[in-house]
């Protein structure tokens, strides 16, 4: 069963988004989604200062298994990437909502953090495909 942190909010494609503030989001992958993907061997955080938009891909995850796009949970500027994934893109697997974060989004409306899945939203989505 997977981890579903209940001060996370979720996209229906995977990404967990926690609010940082001031209008900061921070953006990684679930833990149920680093669990199908497998072993990670590569992620493509987006540029600082990229524009994101809802439901675009803007990074990727590359695994043992698959390589899978990740997409914007809000539309924004990415103001932060972690540097730690290109030496250790594992840490996505080990502490997906801890130390294996993607990126950062300065989002364009607040708002748009309310519409995500709160976690029993998201803990039935994953139900619905296991």
């Amino acid at each position: 069963m997977s981890y579903v942190p209940s001060e996370l909010r979720f996209s229906n494609t995977h990404e967990w988004v926690r609010s940082e503030g001031d209008g900061i989001y921070t953006v990684g992958i679930t833990d149920h989604a680093q669990a199908l993907l497998g072993d990670m061997v590569f992620i493509d955080v987006p540029d600082v200062d990229s524009d994101t938009e809802v439901g675009e891909d803007c990074a990727v995850a590359e695994s043992v298994k698959a390589a899978s796009d990740i997409y914007a949970p809000l539309t924004g500027v990415v103001v932060a990437v972690n540097e730690e994934l290109s030496d250790s893109p594992e840490l996505v697997n080990s502490d997906p909502y801890g130390d294996g974060w993607l990126f950062q989004i300065k989002a364009e409306d607040d708002g748009e953090f309310d519409d995500l899945l709160d976690p029993e939203g998201y803990q039935s989505l994953i139900d619905e495909t296991e």
